[in-house]
């Protein structure tokens, strides 16, 4: 390596070629930069005691392979921005002087000899930077004097007219700005190939804070050791076209989240987005008996299922139309096993329709999930590993059989916790309301009704100020029934007449023009035929729609025979399904205290789930933090902890270490009466809070 310090103007001088390799990114310098280039020359030039101003380093390759032509070419390995801009003040100054009348200590012509074009040259060797792609040909464009086309670099364009027009506001006299920019200093840094590591050069500029892109570290290392016909076939046959699908890149972050999931779905591990770069070299280090070559034709086919998923852009419209429902779910999580589904899909490991159930699936259980407020931190984690749990020989049985048997936080909520959380939920301020409503209007049509053109209407107005007519309707309690169900799916609709109904009492809504009544839309059937709208016609028309929401989105279904091969022997003995009615000692006054403590343990917190098993019913976060017992005359709680661990300043609870009570835990209460409900409920939230993985 060799660096020196150097005028910027004389290191331009002389037969030689700036040559941006393909694989460096397109020149990306904003205004902003151009600007503030533009201040710094200028206050150069009209600074006398100023006797240089440093403009960073230029890197390059000076020997070796590309030593070839009798035009000395330099590959820039870093420093293409500056370089690039510098260029087009140059010309913007050239093209100034010539226009102007006037005469200056330097011509055009010379500003074109000196440092734009080797002047002896012919075609490609004539110039003396040569950019990438389309902004090669902009570049040549400008100095050729030709009309730019629609097809250029419109960031190359523009900042050269940007230069162009602030020299020619006549606020500083040309002269002096060629001094102000012959004052500028760069540090030439001149790599050997046969003796430098462009690559580990390339990465020490990144560490020092220079906005390169994880992108541009993994193109830049894909194709920095390759020799320039391979470079070009490698970039040209993959990298390009993958480019071009996302956006040529002027956006990394899909890029970067591409490059993450495609890493999960070879590793199974988990990148984070700023170390994708690192992640993916010791991804390739661990495949030396892959080619560079087969690495990024791999990565390209993936990325042609990643924009596929992104961009919804299969040629099939029933896979888009999937895919556009999990996508508006913004569930970025699912990707790696998305990827790889659709990679099976693309290899004829899975056929359309069990690609589409298995896509169904996964939109599903994001849902319900949402809806029953389960936490979602542990989700990335469960869909890198997921494939672990299908055979592919059997894949759409597996992957169900795999849904069916998450447990826990990772659970697919069944249909009695979905139905009773999407009834009670705040629909209205939830993120995809209009997703909900969009599906339960449009489940089973032919005739699509397309929602974003409708409004989203509360049959019972938000107005807290409700007329006298809602509140004789609504009855003696209407501020309660106002608070409660508001914003619940029992008392949304859609409409395009949201202006003209209002707030106006239930019967004109349902009769007027444009009301309920006249409405085109299944969501409002019921309604016309209603006289009134109370907290019971809610609560009736909420069960109504979360009992049709369960066709929507479907619990996976397997014979219980089938789900057995698949379970653990853990999970086998979970297989059984018991409900309420299996517990013969909860009737009477043991069922309404049951009810009454139920409720109270369910309400801490929208991850709490029920589980009804054979001698008790458990209720789990992370797993069981209390079980109950229903015997003859009271209610047995085991809660999940220590003896030593419960704060019980009353004395209710019983030490039951090593004495093997159904249940979890070494913590035993009982419970005969609902007025020991607030102390009971004061020892329950203790074990809550220590196994509510939203605690840790």
């Amino acid at each position: 390596m060799k660096a020196s310090e150097t005028n910027f103007l004389k290191f331009m001088q002389g037969t030689k070629q700036f040559v941006i390799p393909i694989y460096q990114r397109k020149y990306s310098w904003t205004l902003q930069q151009c600007r503030q280039l533009w201040n710094d020359i200028v206050r150069a030039a009209e600074d006398d005691e100023l006797k240089g101003h440093f403009v960073g380093s230029i890197v390059y390759i000076e020997r070796g392979l590309y030593q070839i032509s009798s035009v000395p070419q330099l590959l820039v390995i870093d420093g293409q921005q500056r370089l690039t801009t510098l260029t087009l003040f140059l010309l913007a100054l050239g093209n100034a002087i010539e226009d102007s009348d006037q005469t200056y200590d330097i011509t055009k012509k010379k500003i074109m000899n000196y440092y734009l074009v080797n002047n002896d040259e012919e075609d490609d060797m004539f110039y003396k930077l040569v950019l990438t792609k389309s902004d090669k040909e902009t570049l040549i464009h400008l100095l050729s004097n030709k009309d730019v086309l629609d097809e250029d670099s419109q960031r190359v364009i523009e900042n050269y007219n940007f230069f162009l027009s602030e020299i020619k506001k006549g606020g500083v006299d040309l002269n002096k700005l060629y001094r102000g920019i012959s004052k500028l200093i760069v540090v030439d840094i001149a790599l050997d190939r046969d003796h430098d590591n462009p690559q580990l050069i390339f990465e020490s500029l990144n560490s020092t804070g220079l906005d390169l892109t994880q992108a541009d570290l993994i193109r830049n290392y894909i194709l920095m050791k390759l020799e320039p016909q391979e470079q070009n076939k490698i970039y040209d046959h993959y990298w390009y076209p993958m480019e071009k699908s996302f956006g040529n890149l002027n956006d990394s972050n899909l890029f970067d989240r591409f490059m993450r999931d495609y890493l999960t779905v070879k590793t199974g591990r988990i990148s984070n987005i700023n170390d994708v770069y690192l992640s993916f070299k010791d991804y390739v280090y661990n495949f030396k008996d892959s080619t560079i070559e087969q690495i990024v034709a791999d990565i390209y086919r993936y990325s042609k299922y990643f924009a596929k998923l992104s961009f919804q852009t299969d040629y099939d419209q029933e896979i888009n139309q999937v895919l556009s429902d999990i996508n508006t779910l913004k569930v970025d999580v699912a990707y790696p096993l998305l990827l790889e589904l659709y990679s099976d899909y693309e290899d004829g490991k899975l056929q359309k329709g069990e690609f589409i159930a298995v896509l169904r699936m996964v939109e599903s259980y994001v849902f319900r999930r949402a809806i029953c407020g389960v936490p979602t931190n542990s989700l990335n984690k469960t869909f890198a590993t997921f494939s672990k749990e299908i055979d592919k020989e059997s894949y759409l049985e597996s992957m169900t059989a795999a849904f069916i048997l998450k447990d826990a936080y990772k659970r697919f909520p069944n249909n009695e916790e979905f139905v009773r959380e999407l009834a009670i939920k705040d629909v209205y301020n939830f993120r995809n309301r209009n997703y909900i409503l969009r599906k339960l209007e449009n489940y089973t049509r032919k005739e699509i009704v397309d929602i974003e053109t409708y409004t989203i209407e509360h049959i019972m107005p938000q107005n807290h100020n409700l007329s006298i007519q809602w509140r004789d309707d609504l009855g003696p309690n209407w501020e309660e029934i106002h608070h409660s169900y508001l914003h619940t799916l029992g008392n949304l609709t859609l409409t395009r007449y949201n202006s003209e109904l209002s707030d106006k009492p239930f019967k004109e809504k349902r009769d007027m023009e444009g009301g309920f009544r006249d409405s085109p839309l299944r969501l409002n059937k019921d309604l016309g035929s209603l006289d009134t709208w109370n907290a019971d016609e809610i609560t009736k028309r909420a069960d109504r729609l979360a009992n049709k929401a369960l066709l929507v989105w479907e619990y996976p279904q397997l014979p219980f025979n089938v789900l057995e091969k698949y379970a653990t022997s853990k999970q086998s003995l979970q297989l059984a399904t018991y409900s309420i009615a299996d517990h013969s000692e909860l009737q009477g006054n043991m069922l309404i205290l049951f009810e009454e403590i139920r409720k109270r343990i369910i309400n801490l917190d929208s991850s709490v789930r029920e589980e009804f098993k054979k001698l008790y019913i458990a209720y789990k976060t992370t797993t069981n933090f209390v079980d109950i017992v229903p015997q003859k005359n009271r209610l047995r709680l085991s809660l999940n902890m220590q003896f030593s661990e419960i704060y019980d300043p009353k004395g209710i609870c019983k030490d039951v270490t090593n004495l093997g009570r159904w249940g979890n835990g070494d913590v035993e209460i009982g419970m005969e009466s609902i007025e020991q409900i607030e102390d009971v409920m004061f020892l329950v939230k203790q074990a809550f809070e220590k196994h509510n993985e939203n605690e840790n």
